[in-house]
């Protein structure tokens, strides 16, 4: 999984068959749209100054944290609408570029959405254990720029400024509570277990220190662990028992976003966010349980030929039984990790037409975060002289399952995230472009990637093969299930168990994680099953002639899109072909 970002929707843009550049000289309409993505870059970087470190789009200022007081959400909206005023301004048919004609579709679903998703009033219930800033912490002070005098001074003001920005959010988190807004209990919980975790009595094992571990300067070390200890671990403690002894007591228990002020639109404003298209969550829903039983009856067959059960049940339980299929300690579990994301770049290298050169470093969650309900996930470095991060979760041993572990290993390396962002990197984008993401398309590619590791041998295993068909689809029953149908906690429980895919614990961190991120879990197989469809489509028009690394890298070649511009590319690449 990747972090939440906004989506790109669809909207009118025509790209070349090819995919090239039109030549056309540039019109009145261009400058102005190139002026405009500028602009939009510039306001996105000044609402969140930690983007430059995941996005080669500027430095930024360094120097200081993310402002959620209400002034500075008055200021951010406000703007937005000034720059939606300006897009409607710039008449689409009048750009003369795919790139120019790409921004405009970027800018105007970034801005809508933005401006849809006001209703959430999300500054007033931002308590997550998924995408919010205490699971970012360790990773945001690790990337703090910290090479120079110049950066360590501004790390030095932005970090002091800590116990500020936790105010801010107590004080919003208390309006919220009086006003109708709180995070499910469940949720909370496993927040204040992350902060617990971050406070460290010696400032030297702090994760707040990594800056002072990277700058190489012992003053800026000295400084840096006299502000873990007076600024930061005061804060944190400040934050962890107003959760516990405040906001906990106070927050809902239910899980369906529909018991906030507005739910059910801010929920369509988030679904939309995360899919890219206008698509109700019932119809999401009736989509992803067709997808299900497809995948039981794979599954099934499966199972007669590997174990000869008859039942869902009892193929699963034969799956999960296998000693074998056990780690004797974490650290083997990591370099398992290591050997899989080894050999599944040089599979990969018959899918696509280029392999990224940046490296992939496996690092091992902290019990303290899986406690918390952090999952496995893939942190870019803009950077590419860095490498990009896969954050293993391993989980209970006694459960911890090797197949299921390679699945998401595919999912999150190659031929899936790390693959397909490092390829974008070399791509020439503009900054807005950059910004951009969608979880159809990212996570959509990286569902469809499982498929392409099982395709060339990755994934040979009955468990693998039978596991890697029991989840997809699920995602897209249960999120609606939670937020529209008001499952209850046993529900969702009871239909995550069915798949055989988690555990005790990982099923409870996963109906926490649905219940804070309202859609996401959506997307994954919405984005997955379009680009299958798209590639059934492309072999049907085109026989022998088609070339699977080469409608790969048509998928990935534009960066991430919305799905309804992914449809319209591989079509006219399709009509081109014929």
């Amino acid at each position: 999984m990747r972090s939440i970002r906004l989506a790109l929707a669809a909207s009118a843009l025509c790209l070349p068959a090819a995919g090239l550049a039109v030549t056309a000289e540039p019109t009145q309409a261009d400058a102005a749209m190139a002026t405009l993505a500028d602009d939009i870059v510039a306001e996105w970087i000044a609402t969140e100054p930690f983007l430059p470190l995941f996005v080669d789009v500027g430095e930024g200022q360094q120097d200081r944290l993310r402002d959620y007081s209400p002034g500075e959400i008055a200021r951010h909206d406000a703007a937005i609408d000034a720059l939606l005023d300006r897009l409607a301004t710039i008449d689409p048919a009048a750009l003369t570029s795919v790139e120019r004609r790409r921004d405009h579709a970027i800018a105007n679903e970034m801005l809508e959405v933005a401006q849809g998703l006001r209703v959430c009033r999300t500054e007033l219930w931002l308590v997550s254990q998924m995408d919010g800033w205490v699971p970012s912490a360790p990773t945001l002070a690790d990337r703090q720029p910290v090479a120079t005098a110049e950066e360590r001074a501004a790390a030095l003001r932005r970090w002091t400024s800590f116990p500020a920005f936790i105010a801010t959010q107590i004080a919003n988190l208390r309006y919220g509570l009086a006003t109708g807004y709180s995070v499910p209990r469940s949720v909370a919980g496993r927040v204040a277990t992350m902060v617990e975790g971050l406070i460290a009595e010696d400032p030297a094992a702090s994760p707040f220190a990594a800056m002072a571990r990277n700058g190489g300067d012992a003053d800026f070390t000295r400084a840096v662990h006299a502000m873990v200890a007076d600024d930061i671990n005061p804060a944190l403690r400040t934050y962890r028992d107003f959760l516990r002894d405040d906001y906990i007591p106070r927050a809902r228990e239910s899980l369906s976003l529909l018991d906030l002020p507005n739910g059910r639109a801010c929920y369509d404003a988030m679904l939309r966010g995360y899919i890219s298209i206008d698509r109700p969550g019932e119809e999401v829903a009736a989509i992803g349980r067709a997808f299900v039983a497809d995948n039981v009856r794979s599954v099934l067959e499966l199972g007669r030929e590997a174990y000869g059960t008859t039942d869902l049940a009892s193929t699963i339980a034969r799956t999960k039984a296998d000693p074998a299929d056990r780690y004797p300690s974490r650290e083997a579990a990591a370099e398992e990790a290591r050997d899989l994301i080894e050999r599944s770049r040089a599979a990969s290298a018959v899918l696509v037409d280029r392999l990224p050169e940046q490296g992939l470093e496996v690092r091992v969650l902290t019990e303290a975060m899986e406690a918390g309900g952090a999952n496995s996930n893939y942190e870019p470095s803009p950077d590419t002289a860095r490498p990009a991060v896969y954050n293993l979760a391993v989980g209970p041993l006694a459960e911890a399952s090797r197949s299921q572990h390679a699945i998401t290993t595919l999912h999150e390396g190659y031929p899936g995230h790390h693959l397909q962002i490092g390829y974008t990197v070399a791509l020439e984008r503009s900054d807005l472009s950059k910004i951009y993401d969608n979880s159809a398309y990212t996570e959509g590619w990286a569902r469809y990637a499982e498929q392409l590791g099982e395709e060339v041998g990755l994934l040979a295993s009955p468990q693998a093969r039978i596991l890697r068909r029991i989840w997809p689809g699920r995602g897209m029953v249960v999120d609606p299930g939670i937020h529209l149908e008001r499952w209850s906690r046993q529900q969702a429980i009871d239909y995550l168990k069915e798949s055989g895919r988690f555990d005790d614990a990982s099923i409870e961190s996963m109906v926490d994680r649905i219940a804070i991120i309202p859609g996401q879990l959506t997307a994954y197989d919405t984005g997955g099953q379009e680009i299958k469809a798209l590639r059934r489509e492309a072999e049907e028009a085109l026989g022998d002639r088609f070339d699977l690394a080469a409608f790969n890298a048509l998928i990935l070649r534009n960066g991430i899109v919305p799905l309804s511009l992914l449809r319209r590319d591989v079509e006219a690449w399709i009509a081109a072909s014929r």
